[in-house]
């Protein structure tokens, strides 16, 4: 009895080391990629982690620029910022914040640079928008409407557009281009919500223009008044 189960355990472990022979290798390189990539996957979010920390310590230092008004020291750790962790929220963040202080500071073409990094550098939409919306009214002031209208000539997110056609609006009315101006007003109006505070001002400015929105079908598309 004794020999016939060392005779089976001896038949299984040639089957073991048979199949081992054949596809031993081929484990040990899945077990090693497997392995690898867990690894490789901790370290990464660990730099996520770090990345960010340190990203939100020198945002912590650029609100503290900022709210110094000292423009060099916002310049240097501004540009900081970018070199190091411009691929966070921190940093496009940050270009957002010290673009309003550049403006404030009477500095109107650096708050243009740094609106203009965060609108070509940002993968957040929402923070892109922001950055053409306000870059848009910029260019408006300084008069150079076709920079501001190819600014908004770029795709929005859906809670952006009305407030985008609101300032090609503004631009076109500037440029003398009442009925286009009226066209964007129109959609602006129609976009934003009716308990909006922002509706209003719309609204005024139709109201300005000889125009009742509530009343008329003057923003009616063509085809349809």
């Amino acid at each position: 009895m004794a020999n016939q189960l060392d005779l089976e355990e001896q038949e299984q472990l040639d089957q073991l080391k048979h199949y081992w022979k054949q596809y031993g290798n081929m484990i040990t390189w899945v077990l090693i990629a497997v392995l690898g990539a867990y690894a490789s996957w901790n370290f990464y979010q660990y730099w996520q982690r770090s990345q960010a920390q340190q990203a939100a310590a020198m945002f912590d230092e650029v609100e503290r620029a900022v709210k110094s008004a000292d423009v060099a020291k916002i310049d240097r750790v501004f540009g900081d910022i970018k070199d190091k962790f411009g691929s966070t929220t921190y940093a496009q963040q940050a270009g957002l914040l010290v673009a309003k202080q550049y403006y404030a500071a009477g500095k109107p073409d650096a708050a243009k640079t740094a609106l203009s990094w965060v609108a070509d550098k940002s993968s957040d939409p929402g923070y892109q928008a922001v950055a053409r919306l306000r870059l848009a009214g910029l260019l408006l002031d300084s008069k150079a409407y076709d920079e501001a209208l190819k600014q908004l000539s770029a795709s929005f997110p859906p809670q952006f557009e009305a407030l985008a056609a609101d300032r090609k609006g503004d631009i076109l009315l500037n440029q003398g281009k009442k009925k286009e101006a009226l066209a964007e007003y129109g959609k602006a109006f129609k976009g934003f919500d009716e308990r909006t505070e922002y509706r209003r001002l719309v609204e005024i400015k139709l109201n300005s223009l000889g125009v009742d929105p509530k009343s008329t079908d003057v923003l009616a598309p063509e085809g349809k008044k």
